[in-house]
């Protein structure tokens, strides 16, 4: 059983002793600790909280704990059902709620779930208030409500709708060009709200044709849920086939998005961002923003339109924040993770779908022909495995000052920047490992930059 206290929520195994994995008294414990700091905090006098849920098998346990328990804590809760993260951030702001609660593991295989914490805009808690609520439930610093407080329940199951219209309103997605284009579309939803809501939203963008793949929201997923190669080989046959133009495929909770070319090759998670960003700058001149683990092509796409490229620390939450400070038009990770400001400051493959197919239709090439006018970079991932006596920070430190003619960058781990690849060291926060990313024009070059630098971290470490 595991059980992963950290900033960006709360994620456990169901099942087995309390505080060893996700059960129900734990669920109660960080709930509860939530609603304490959303009472402090919140600038909102609605006293809502929106909560909804991806298809896993354990969300109906979990939705009625922490549905229970914010009432218990005199909110009032709208569950808006089966729904994606994004919806659900978006469902936020249109209910004028203090905060919302995603129950979903994102990638995570079936015998996982999570509490994904919401504030008031519809975006993930930073660091000092996942933090804070970390602290008041390890205190037990929260109070219930009195019979007479207790918050009221409702159901609302419009918010999918709503999403859809939302994203189909912007001005960059082009409904009409879409129609007209015929496009032939798969999607693999790894049996979850993506299998309930993608195929609303291709049919509503005039997408005639669609092959579904594990799009019965089951929760029993028929493949590990993180949208990577090495699990998509049924979506990728069907393409082989010829039996569509483009594939898209999403996590359980339909925040990342991947891509697989009409011959059945990936069209490479890395340039799912790059591809929308260059739609959208193309029409909205603009500054980017993605982590430093992901690709270099979105920094290159970015200035042959003689716009400003940042790098921000890895997570959501630092890149929305690092995109606010430079007014971005246009982010996310290198992961599939889109963020489009003009829609909301959340990972969207929605309104990654809509903007892919706009500018598809708009360039009138084949998928892999478009994937093919980008730089092409490859990422090599490795890791380091070390003791828990490894002083990590003071060998970063070390690999920091070997390189100090290079361009550097600290804000997370290190990152070294030569001038055709790079390499990026980061250090877990709960295991004495330090992850590898490095990329270069060549897989081969790539990992071998990656064993290069592991070499010297490992010297260092003796």
């Amino acid at each position: 059983m595991t059980l992963i206290k950290s900033i960006s929520g709360i994620r456990g195994t169901i099942g087995g002793h309390a505080g060893e994995g996700l059960n129900p008294l734990d669920i109660v414990k960080f709930t509860s600790a939530y609603a304490t700091l959303i009472r402090r905090t919140t600038t909102v006098k609605s006293n809502k909280i929106v909560v909804g849920r991806d298809a896993r098998i354990s969300g109906e346990m979990v939705k009625n704990v922490v549905c229970g328990t914010l009432m218990g804590m005199g909110f009032d809760v709208v569950n808006i059902g089966l729904a994606s993260t994004p919806t659900t951030e978006l469902a936020v702001t249109m209910e004028g709620a203090c905060g919302g609660i995603i129950l979903t593991a994102s990638h995570n295989p079936k015998q996982w779930n999570a509490l994904k914490l919401l504030n008031e805009h519809g975006e993930f808690l930073n660091a000092q208030e996942g933090n804070e609520v970390l602290r008041i439930a390890a205190a037990e610093e929260f109070e219930f409500a009195d019979v007479d407080h207790i918050g009221k329940y409702r159901e609302d199951n419009t918010y999918n709708q709503k999403h859809i219209d939302s994203v189909l309103a912007l001005k960059l997605v082009d409904v009409e060009a879409i129609r007209k284009a015929n496009f032939r579309v798969a999607i693999d939803c790894v049996n979850s709200v993506g299998g309930i809501v993608l195929p609303q939203l291709l049919e509503q963008l005039g997408v005639q044709h669609v092959e579904k793949l594990y799009c019965e929201p089951t929760g029993d997923f028929q493949h590990n849920p993180e949208p990577l190669e090495k699990n998509l080989g049924d979506i990728m046959g069907l393409m082989k086939g010829g039996k569509a133009d483009v594939a898209f495929v999403v996590d359980p909770d339909v925040d990342r998005l991947a891509m697989i070319c009409e011959d059945g090759k990936m069209y490479g998670e890395e340039y799912t961002l790059v591809t929308v960003a260059d739609y959208v700058l193309k029409h909205t001149p603009g500054n980017t923003v993605s982590n430093l683990s992901s690709t270099r092509a979105l920094r290159d796409v970015t200035r042959s339109y003689g716009m400003e490229y940042n790098a921000s620390a890895v997570g959501e939450v630092n890149v929305v924040t690092k995109m606010k400070a430079t007014h971005a038009v246009i982010g996310g990770e290198g992961n599939g993770g889109v963020i489009y400001p003009e829609s909301h400051y959340g990972r969207d493959a929605l309104v990654g779908i809509a903007l892919f197919l706009s500018h598809l239709a708009h360039e009138g090439k084949k998928v892999s022909e478009l994937r093919a006018t980008y730089p092409p970079y490859f990422i090599a991932k490795n890791r380091i495995d070390l003791t828990p006596e490894t002083d990590v920070d003071a060998i970063l430190s070390k690999v920091k000052e070997m390189y100090k003619n290079e361009e550097i960058n600290d804000i997370d781990g290190v990152k070294i920047d030569f001038a055709d690849k790079w390499v990026h060291l980061r250090k877990s926060n709960t295991e004495p490992i330090i992850r590898v990313y490095s990329e270069a024009a060549t897989m081969e070059a790539a990992d071998e930059l990656g064993k290069q630098i592991m070499d010297i971290v490992y010297s260092l470490a003796k």
